[in-house]
């Protein structure tokens, strides 16, 4: 197992370290003298970090692609607030010297559970055609594999293995609890939105060194790839109503909320609607915590600035954590601060400050 990972870098600024990588992604550019640098994404289970190569870079060059496993050395230090690692060496690593477990992050909590209470919500599903749609792909065992695999995102939120399926538990019961208290929501309709909004990750997304898009994901995106899966499945059930098709159609398409977040149309129905927002708060939820679990943050709290959410973020746990009383120096009252405490009125306390100054008296000098 590596000892060292990229959450602990900083207990390490400014040293140099050795550890073993996955490389997100690798790019070869050119410095303004025209010589070539190496660009890196490294990451492994903790997180990612940006490195660089300046030196001895064509003998690096061919050594290692995208998704290789490497050994580096280099120095770790901030760069515009953020670590960084300058790569002084690099190899790649043989297969025989990779312990996976160290590269990919994994839910910590138990996987077969979390299926089992997905069921558990599904099965109370009243409508016979969105529950017999359901159990179809859960029933499949290469889609219900993957969906206990996956992880929600490759970067933005549950980006971990098994976090698909994380997310979704927390989703339904989200919508479970806003059908209590909107008893006018269709729950059978939600809760079949929150199963199927994200089930074409399992698709869009690799996961077997590093979390990256597959050609159809980058080329389609997984509301398309939904859709796909979502009519191979119709084709086995010929008596599942045409408008409650649209309505789940609608569902998956709209589920991002705005255009400009890729959504091809906006949330029309209420069950769209509450979908959209729950998804998105819980995203955005995860994201948080990830960021207050990883960085610390600093003793008033704040940890940092949040890329995807734009914006910094207070640890009110942290925050309201109780404080160390100041020093006896730092909180010591001066004269006038006292004269107040003791009722006078702010010309006497300025006179009391001024009566308390010590200021040297100048005798004339001796006649020479």
């Amino acid at each position: 197992m590596k000892d060292f990972f990229i959450c602990d870098c900083a207990q390490h600024e400014n040293k140099t370290i050795t550890s073993c990588f996955v490389v997100v992604s690798k790019q070869v550019k050119s410095k303004k003298s025209g010589d070539l640098y190496l660009a890196l994404t490294l990451g492994d289970r903790s997180g990612h970090i940006e490195a660089k190569m300046w030196d001895n870079v064509n003998d690096a060059l061919g050594g290692f692609e995208q998704e290789d496993f490497i050994k580096v050395k280099g120095l770790l230090n901030k760069y515009n607030n953020r670590f960084q690692l300058t790569i002084h060496k690099l190899r790649r690593l043989g297969d025989s010297e990779v312990d996976y477990a160290d590269y990919l992050p994994k839910t910590t909590k138990d996987i077969g559970e979390l299926w089992r209470t997905l069921a558990s919500f599904i099965a109370t599903v009243q409508n016979p055609h969105l529950k017999a749609l359901v159990e179809a792909f859960m029933a499949d065992p290469e889609i219900a594999e993957a969906y206990r695999a996956a992880p929600a995102a490759k970067s933005m939120h549950h980006a971990f293995i098994g976090g698909l399926l994380d997310h979704v538990v927390s989703l339904v019961r989200s919508c479970d609890l806003m059908c209590r208290n909107y008893p006018q929501l269709n729950r059978d309709l939600l809760l079949t939105g929150a199963f199927f909004h994200d089930i074409g990750k399992i698709h869009e997304l690799t996961y077997n060194r590093s979390f990256s898009y597959t050609t159809r994901g980058q080329l389609l995106g997984h509301m398309v790839i939904e859709l796909e899966m979502l009519q191979a499945k119709l084709a086995q059930l010929p008596d599942f109503p045409d408008d409650l098709k649209t309505l789940v159609e609608h569902l998956i398409i709209s589920h991002h909320g705005e255009y400009e977040f890729g959504s091809p149309k906006l949330p029309m129905f209420p069950e769209a609607l509450v979908l959209h927002y729950l998804d998105d708060l819980d995203s955005k939820l995860e994201s948080m915590r990830v960021q207050f679990e990883r960085d610390g943050g600093s003793e008033e709290g704040w940890a940092g600035y949040n890329p995807s959410l734009a914006r910094p973020l207070l640890n009110t746990a942290k925050f309201l954590q109780p404080k160390p009383p100041p020093s006896e120096t730092a909180g010591a009252a001066g004269p006038i601060e006292a004269a107040f405490a003791q009722g006078a009125s702010p010309v006497e306390a300025a006179s009391e400050e001024e009566s308390q100054l010590s200021i040297p008296v100048l005798e004339p000098s001796e006649p020479t």
